[in-house]
């Protein structure tokens, strides 16, 4: 009995030592990520600008192409913050007048047009947040420190034909996103991770792509990002220009006050 006991013990230590390998491991590859991307010049990063062309797809088929210009400003993290927190405001501004506008603002959404604003729906509201809270880039930003963060290195593969190193990321909340790093550049190339269908509650898996990173700045940044669901490509965005720390008005993120107010979409 004393040798089973001595056994069982010996096997829990050497799980626990395997189990904080990988957390470490997971832990410096995600550290080494953020030092790619431009270490500090990516943590102060307090704006960007992409312009280029965006092209959406359903069932793998174009359904169509815009020019398009997204602006993406970030938000100081009150200390009272919870891990739901949307630190960022973003205006994707799309046509050659930027006059066709979807606006992220303080957790709501509209869609801005010569006719006013509308506000966008529960369902489209709800997966850009979630969209949000899983991107490794605003993760490394914005919840790096986050309380209950882990990082789990599953191992090493290959893709796209490059050898990558691929890290779970846990939050406190047990949601997770599967992030393939490079590992001759550290960089991220693919992520993935899963979330309900809020209409019929099917299990939809969300990845997306990143390549063609260019410095701008001192920041690494991808200029190609596609983005798939459940095997099919969905969005695809290629960027001519990206800036970063511009001198952007706070009224570009904010609804003007006399700006009519459309009925909410369903």
């Amino acid at each position: 009995m004393k040798a089973i006991w001595i056994t069982l013990i010996v096997a829990a230590v050497a799980t626990g030592a395997r189990a904080e390998g990988i957390q470490q491991k997971g832990k410096r590859i995600v550290d080494a990520a953020l030092e790619a991307l431009g270490g500090q010049a990516f943590l102060n990063m307090q704006n960007r600008v992409e312009s280029g062309r965006i092209y959406g797809f359903y069932h793998g088929k174009l359904t169509g192409m815009s020019l398009d210009t997204l602006y993406t400003t970030y938000l100081a993290r009150p200390s009272s913050a919870g891990s739901d927190f949307i630190g960022e405001r973003r205006r994707d501004a799309r046509g050659k007048k930027q006059d066709d506008v979807i606006l992220y603002t303080d957790g709501k959404g509209y869609e801005i047009t010569f006719r006013g604003a509308r506000p966008l729906s529960d369902a489209i509201l709800q997966q850009y947040k979630i969209g949000v809270l899983h991107n490794i880039f605003y993760i490394l930003r914005e919840r790096l420190e986050e309380p209950g963060m882990i990082f789990e290195s599953r191992g090493s593969d290959f893709f796209n034909n490059r050898p990558v190193e691929i890290v779970d990321i846990t939050d406190a909340n047990n949601n997770v996103v599967t992030v393939y790093f490079d590992q001759m550049t550290k960089l991220p190339s693919r992520q993935i991770y899963y979330r309900r269908d809020p209409i019929d509650n099917d299990k939809l898996e969300e990845v997306s792509i990143f390549d063609k990173y260019r410095e701008v700045g001192g920041v690494m940044w991808p200029f190609n990002m596609r983005q798939e669901r459940n095997g099919d490509k969905v969005f695809e965005r290629f960027s001519e220009s990206v800036e970063i720390n511009k001198d952007l008005a706070d009224s570009m993120f904010v609804l003007p006050h006399d700006l009519k107010i459309l009925k909410k979409e369903q």
